[in-house]
């Protein structure tokens, strides 16, 4: 009996220690399990699925590429949890590269208060051409610089005039006969009144009885001389003018409004103005007149106001924003941002936006453009009042995001677009209007460019750095008269990979680069209209983190520069440019 109370004990001791020991950590694990599985379901909620031969594919379920039928891949996004189409630059690389952002807003309010940009000009009210009166040669001129200050009756200039040389002999002997023939002294008097001389000059040289050869100009205004027409020795005719002068004691504020505007605006409507070198100022006018004719170029109307300059602070040229609170709300709420923000490719126009305010990150964006106003485009769509653009180093990022495979300014799905025809791959054409002389200097350059592409198959850094100055120096000798912007930043990208492929040491930073020039290489090749042969695109899609990448070949035979050695052969011809 006893051997039994024994087994029971040990059996319930036993118990009560797998319960301790276990029973915990099994409900730990079913925790666990618990807690894995929700984070699995929530990321299938967000995964995306992808190809690695196609990475512009991206789908929401796993399955097969619609193109080349493989099995599809999770997308990852960033290590630092960046989007597929997002980028980050390091605090270096944005000092570098001097990038700046502005934040963008409507030019019209919510409240009715609408923002105008302008200039200051002269008023042209104000504005007097100083002449000549008699011709003669110029023998010293008193005003020497544009900029400086006359005052009415300030002598101008010194002019040997041989017309007066025989009036004032008229003169000399009309004086001598002013008793018994009167009228033809007065007669020869009003000659003399016609050159502008003033009675009391007349009655010197009546009086000194002696011919004068050279003439004073005085200033028949007050002002600032706004241009030097003529220099000492010149010879001058009778009505030439001589100097511009201007009264800047009032300035013409010139604002451009746009079509959508013009029913905000009217003549007597009180206005605000600020410039930048002002910023604390401000200065109150009223629209004196708004032009009855729109410019058909910029679609815009010029805005005028009138402001006192006394104290000469405002200066022709200058910068100015005026600003009308009680401007009438309209529906149209325009957007207007730096044409440094804008990149256009001929079809479509992007900017970089901010989308972290606290940290360097970029996305691309694609806009509309509307009316072009001085340095600046009203963007029609793809902006919001409140977003922050980059407006200075744009090019860079937009470097960078092709270096990193993201989103692009030539490329919106990746790093080569590409579409099926036919059944095969081609490369997508951006059409270029290349001047003749510019495509026989840029064939020396796609030699060049091949002789690098070799070099990278050795894998040699070595190899490659005077291969790439060669081409760098090649490429600096091409004029560039007559390319449009897209073209230029093309040849930018280009000159801009290269520097980077001769200063770097690592063969695998010099591939990186690479891959963007060869990008803009197909570009350019595809708008050569005189090749004297024909040129491959072959594509490695393992290259560029299994994202692919292109390069241009002589030959259809496959050598991969991505990789050399390690996998000559690997890649294929997607595109012939003939």
């Amino acid at each position: 009996m006893k051997k039994y109370i024994i087994y029971i004990a040990i059996l319930a001791l036993g118990l009560v220690l797998g319960y301790v020991f276990f029973g915990t950590s099994l409900e730990g694990s079913s925790n666990t399990k618990n807690i894995s599985e929700k984070d699995r379901n929530h990321e299938s909620e967000t995964q995306m699925w992808t190809c690695s031969m196609h990475p512009q594919i991206l789908q929401p379920e796993p399955g097969d590429c619609p193109i080349c039928g493989m099995e599809l891949i999770p997308a990852t996004s960033d290590g630092d949890g960046l989007g597929l189409h997002q980028i980050k630059l390091s605090k270096n690389a944005m000092a570098l590269a001097n990038i700046q952002t502005t934040v963008v807003g409507g030019s019209e309010g919510a409240d009715g208060t609408l923002k105008l940009s302008g200039k200051i000009q002269e008023n042209q009210e104000g504005n007097v051409i100083q002449a000549s009166y008699f011709s003669g040669r110029i023998e010293k001129l008193d005003v020497n610089f544009t900029g400086e200050k006359v005052k009415r009756g300030q002598l101008l200039a010194t002019i040997y005039a041989p017309e007066l040389v025989a009036a004032q002999q008229e003169l000399i002997t009309a004086a001598s006969l002013k008793e018994s023939q009167p009228n033809l002294y007065q007669a020869v008097r009003n000659k003399l009144k016609l050159w502008k001389l003033s009675e009391k000059q007349i009655n010197a040289i009546e009086a000194s009885g002696k011919v004068r050869e050279n003439f004073p100009v005085y200033a028949t205004v007050s002002g600032t001389v706004s241009e030097k027409l003529v220099n000492e020795g010149d010879y001058v005719k009778q009505g030439q003018p001589l100097l511009k002068i201007a009264d800047l004691n009032s300035v013409w504020a010139m604002f451009d409004a746009y079509e959508n505007q013009l029913s905000s605006l009217q003549v007597g409507q009180e206005i605000k103005v600020t410039t930048n070198a002002y910023p604390n100022k401000e200065f109150h006018a009223k629209i004196s007149f708004i032009e009855p004719t729109l410019t058909t170029t910029t679609r815009t109307v010029n805005v005028r106001a009138e402001l006192n300059n006394e104290n000469g602070i405002l200066k022709p040229g200058m910068f100015v924003e005026g600003i009308i609170t009680d401007a009438a709300p309209s529906n149209n709420n325009k957007i207007s941002i730096p044409k440094t923000a804008v990149l256009w490719t001929g079809k479509r126009s992007v900017v970089y936006v901010k989308s972290n305010p606290e940290e360097p990150i970029f996305e691309m964006r694609e806009v509309s453009l509307g009316a072009t106003m001085n340095d600046s485009y009203e963007i029609i769509s793809g902006l919001r009042p409140g977003e922050e653009v980059v407006t200075n180093g744009t090019f860079t990022v937009d470097a960078a995001a092709q270096l990193q495979g993201k989103t692009s300014m030539m490329n919106h799905q990746g790093p080569l677009e590409k579409k099926k025809a036919s059944g095969t791959l081609k490369t997508v054409q951006m059409k270029m209007e290349l001047p003749e002389n510019f495509q026989k200097d840029f064939l020396p350059v796609i030699d060049s460019y091949i002789t690098l592409k070799e070099a990278f198959v050795t894998s040699n850094f070595k190899v490659v750095k005077p291969k790439a100055e060669a081409m760098l120096h090649q490429l600096k000798s091409i004029k560039t008269e007559g390319l449009h912007k897209m073209e230029k930043g093309h040849l930018f990208k280009i000159k801009d990979m290269l520097v980077a492929i001769t200063e770097s040491a690592d063969i695998e930073n010099q591939r990186d680069h690479f891959i963007i020039l060869s990008e803009n290489m197909v570009a350019i090749t595809n708008n050569i209209k005189m090749l004297p042969k024909a040129i491959y695109v072959a594509e490695c899609p393992m290259a560029n983190s299994n994202r692919g990448a292109v390069w241009l070949s002589h030959s259809p035979e496959i050598h991969n520069p991505y990789y050399g050695d390690a996998m000559l052969n690997c890649g294929s011809v997607i595109d012939t440019i003939k």
